[in-house]
């Protein structure tokens, strides 16, 4: 098993709902176990300014999928949550990223691990140092916290507190691990 943390976000409509069940589909495939999963943010949009705020966590798991065929999983999870493309950088019900897989860098036309931008995006990094701030980037050997420590990112990021996504995920099943 392979431990892999996913980032995600939302900003259209219902954001938590998006979210929980983006977050029950993962923990329900097979060959993937939930380990953590981090407090939700509230941020400010990157790239294209102009959208509501996002809701943003990040969620450590365990899986023995390859990387290619976890980021088909997320791709089906988007669609079956009710993601609609739209431009880049754009609102979106839900988005799903896998952040860092192993120690792995991957770099083809579909996938790119660890994800390039992470290390500059508050609204990722913060999230991530919650639940792995000891664990190293792959490409820089910086612990998550350090990066975040340097991080000039002025954007918003404040703890949501309307509800605990652990809640919400222990109450559909026993996850002692979280």
């Amino acid at each position: 098993m392979h431990l892999a943390y996913i980032g995600f976000g939302s900003n259209i409509g219902d954001r938590l709902s998006y979210i929980q069940n983006a977050i029950h589909s993962l923990f329900e495939s097979d060959g993937i176990s939930l380990q953590k999963i981090s407090s939700l943010y509230e941020t400010d949009p990157v790239g294209n300014e102009a959208q509501h705020k996002f809701l943003n966590g990040v969620a450590a798991i365990k899986t023995d999928h390859t990387p290619h065929s976890l980021l088909q999983i997320t791709i089906d999870i988007e669609k079956s949550v009710g993601r609609q493309h739209r431009k880049r950088w754009g609102p979106r019900e839900i988005d799903l990223d896998i952040l860092i897989y192993g120690n792995m860098c991957i770099n083809t036309p579909e996938l790119v691990i660890p994800h390039p931008e992470m290390h500059l995006r508050r609204f990722v990094l913060v999230p991530f140092a919650e639940i792995a701030p000891d664990d190293a980037h792959p490409v820089f050997n910086e612990t998550i916290r350090t990066l975040l420590e340097s991080l000039e990112d002025e954007k918003s990021v404040e703890k949501y507190d309307e509800v605990c996504i652990t809640s919400f995920l222990s109450s559909q099943k026993d996850i002692s691990s979280i």
